[in-house]
């Protein structure tokens, strides 16, 4: 079959779009969803798709990877009893979503895979590399631990539009789901209860432990580490004033606390760096980085150590947390990115 691609479709509007535009270029488009949710209910984002396939007169192909899901998971609940703050979507991607979908359309046959992502792919001299969306859509954040191998064989139709527009394009072909909302949360915790989600799985003893100042003065009594993130205000008790965390000891089972002023860093280390190109620009470099997919890309100075890179901003940043991810940018191309780590 000529011209033969797959989509990865989510059950969303973007995803939709894609598939739309790419049939609208006269490719023969077949879908592809991953399986990762338990089969104890209904899938929502299956069926979803489903219609979205049946919409459109396109196969839909599911395939069922809920084993290598739970890696992702257990991840996920592992860093937060660990003290950390962790980042699931960055790992994801490139072990499972993207992953696993360009092996099986590469095996297959298909030309390429399209997904519903608002960034760019870029292509110089034979290296891929990825662009930001000027929109508050852009998703290149999440995006920062591909590598060449998947950007060669991947393609972002949405990468020129507005969040408008594809809502309108869909709507001109009356997809069921195209009043759909965007997700907002973590896919495998839809109500953002993410303290239950823990409790489900790893039934985890919530050890009380003390909550002490800066200076290491104890001011009450928490509940258990996993319950707290770094910059956190609500759910700490009442000490007379507003109180944020501020960091985490798993060791030591203590939660600092103190306040807001006491967020702001000029100086973060990262582990376990990544750069899409495969290459560092050099040794130490200016660019600008994201400490958090809501952050806006701040200037700074990257320094590669022997255990990963020092990051050091031009204007201090704000609750920079354990465990999350840090992207790289060099103006609006996305370089890479790296784990946020205690010093």
């Amino acid at each position: 079959m000529s011209n033969f691609v797959y989509v990865a479709l989510s059950g969303g509007v973007d995803s939709a779009a894609a598939a739309i535009i790419l049939k609208e270029h006269g490719y023969n488009v077949r879908g592809v969803i991953l399986r990762l949710k338990p089969l104890d209910g209904a899938d929502e984002d299956i069926r979803d798709a489903q219609l979205v396939a049946d919409t459109l007169g396109i196969p839909l192909d599911i395939i069922d990877e809920r084993e290598a899901f739970k890696s992702i998971t257990d991840y996920f609940c592992e860093s937060y009893m660990q003290g950390l703050t962790p980042n699931p979507c960055v790992l994801c991607n490139p072990t499972i979503k993207f992953g696993k979908l360009v092996k099986y359309a590469r095996e297959q046959g298909a030309q390429f895979l399209a997904t519903g992502h608002y960034s760019q792919i870029i292509e110089e001299n034979g290296t891929f590399g990825i662009k930001r969306n000027p929109s508050s859509k852009d998703q290149s954040y999440f995006l920062s631990r591909l590598n060449q191998e998947i950007l060669s064989f991947v393609k972002f139709p949405l990468s020129t539009y507005s969040k408008d527009e594809i809502r309108q394009l869909v709507e001109k072909h009356n997809i069921p789901v195209a009043h759909k909302k965007d997700s907002q949360e973590v896919c495998f915790i839809p109500d953002n209860d993410y303290i239950s989600f823990i409790e489900r799985e790893k039934h985890p003893k919530a050890i009380p432990g003390d909550f002490i100042s800066p200076a290491g003065k104890k001011l009450g009594t928490h509940s258990g580490i996993y319950k707290y993130t770094i910059g956190q205000r609500k759910g700490l008790g009442a000490f007379g004033k507003p109180m944020y965390v501020l960091s985490i000891d798993p060791k030591l089972n203590t939660v600092t606390i103190g306040d807001n002023a006491d967020l702001f860093k000029s100086e973060i280390f990262i582990e376990d760096v990544s750069f899409i190109s495969g290459n560092a620009p050099s040794l130490s470099f200016p660019c600008q980085v994201k400490i958090r997919c809501a952050a806006k890309p701040a200037d700074a100075l990257l320094t590669l150590t022997e255990s990963g890179a020092k990051i050091t901003f031009s204007a201090p940043q704000r609750a920079a947390a354990p465990g999350q991810t840090a992207a790289i940018y060099i103006d609006d191309i996305l370089l890479g990115g790296g784990t946020i780590c205690n010093p």
